[in-house]
């Protein structure tokens, strides 16, 4: 005779079919849904799940399952992406976050870079073990992002084309001017490569740099000539940096922009 699979208790079975329905993330709407209870009592049940220590809270009205045996699977979280949609919302992964994921670069970064339209009051987080790095933006500017599958989360995170404008709008989000520009240097021998898109991206953040930056770049390689002359024609006045976190002495007056002295140094100009 075949042996009766032990039956879990009532609140875990509940936590099961909240984790089935919900996702990576559970808040108190999910359990509302999921079992057919008012707010006030979704709140209290998760309250007293994650006391038993089979969720583990990650913001505000956010839980995820901790080391639940669900059924003879161990749901733990394992992806700082799936967090991203839960914490920051309105948000998305860009820099060099996205450059990884693009396949722009080979170096791999430990925390996980967003771009949120909430207030920004502590620019490094950890959530869950997992190391976050915020800069705000406003939401009117979140534009040029897809939304990716991450185990059970769509997740956005900023399109190859995007990942570039916002390296050369603030260097510091790909790592710095020069991993900024080895990301583009990649981006221009991609096949879904794409000038005007770049140009109306550009056009569309409203910050004159990132022409300056971007035609900069772009004169110096091979094959972006067009580009570079898209970008002369952008031009605002005054002057910028290439990099604004070192000392720029050396102006470029055709781009109105002032670069360090490392890159007349290496032969870059």
């Amino acid at each position: 005779m075949k042996e009766k699979h032990k039956e879990l208790p009532q609140g875990r079975a509940q936590l099961v079919s909240v984790l089935a329905k919900a996702g990576d993330v559970i808040h108190v709407d999910d359990v509302v849904t999921a079992l057919n209870v008012d707010r006030i009592s979704a709140a209290q049940r998760l309250s007293r799940w994650m006391e038993q220590g089979w969720l583990s809270r990650v913001g505000r009205g956010a839980y995820v399952a901790a080391s639940i045996d669900t059924q003879g699977s161990k749901r733990l979280l394992d992806d700082a992406w799936v967090l991203v949609p839960a914490l920051f919302a309105p948000a998305y992964i860009g820099g060099r976050t996205a450059a990884e994921h693009w396949d722009l670069t080979e170096q791999i970064f430990k925390d996980v870079l967003v771009l949120t339209a909430q207030p920004v009051r502590k620019k490094r987080q950890i959530r869950q073990g997992m190391h976050f790095t915020l800069t705000h933006i406003d939401e009117q500017k979140i534009f040029g992002t897809q939304s990716v599958w991450r185990h059970q989360t769509r997740v956005p995170v900023s399109d190859v084309h995007r990942t570039i404008i916002d390296m050369l709008n603030d260097p510091t989000l790909g790592g710095g001017i020069q991993h900024s520009a080895d990301c583009f240097n990649a981006y221009l021998k991609r096949n879904d490569r794409d000038d005007n898109k770049l140009i109306d991206y550009a056009s569309r953040l409203g910050n004159g740099a990132v022409f300056k930056r971007l035609g900069f770049l772009a004169e110096r390689q091979s094959g972006a000539d067009v580009l570079a002359q898209k970008c002369l024609k952008q031009l605002s006045g005054g002057h910028a940096k290439l990099d604004p976190s070192v000392e720029t002495p050396n102006l470029i007056s055709k781009w109105r922009l002032l670069v360090p002295n490392s890159w007349i140094r290496e032969g870059r100009l």
